[in-house]
């Protein structure tokens, strides 16, 4: 198994080519997350907080913070998308994250003080789509960490 951390092409196997599609979407909806008619409700949209009522493709609760951290996440993913081993653990840390985002969105009062990202039942649903979908690249794609440079042996 090639666990190499050293940086190269963020598409040379197929881990990291998922790491950099993922990490791009990040990206893309954290700077979706700003753009006015996309997101409803810019005017009203706060730096933190369920007070937030601006929302992403007029579905997702986002604010400030919301889309900073998408965008972080995903400058994170493209990061880690260099390595083997750094986009598997970008797939499967990032996905057990939104695992406990999930479960920490359906524990909190939506109106409280602890919303203070602030998530919605669809954020939920796709913190939950997001968790699944990342750890399960991770996991299959990750079986084994052979590179795009191998070359297959003469017979």
């Amino acid at each position: 198994m090639n666990t190499s951390t050293t940086p190269g092409s963020m598409t040379a196997t197929p881990i990291q080519t998922a790491a950099t599609v993922v990490a791009a979407v990040f990206l893309l909806v954290g700077v979706l997350g700003f753009i006015p008619g996309v997101t409803t409700g810019y005017d009203d949209m706060k730096f933190a907080g369920h007070e937030s009522e601006a929302k992403l493709l007029d579905i997702f609760q986002v604010s400030i913070l919301h889309n900073i951290v998408h965008l972080l996440f995903g400058l994170v993913g493209l990061a880690l998308a260099r390595t083997w081993s750094g986009a598997r653990a970008f797939l499967i840390g990032g996905g057990a994250v939104y695992g406990l985002l999930f479960v920490y969105g359906l524990l909190i009062d939506q109106d409280s003080d602890a919303n203070f990202v602030p998530l919605n039942d669809a954020d939920n649903i796709l913190h939950l789509v997001l968790a699944l979908g990342m750890i399960a690249l991770g996991l299959a794609l990750g079986r084994n960490g052979t590179t795009a440079t191998t070359t297959p042996r003469a017979h």
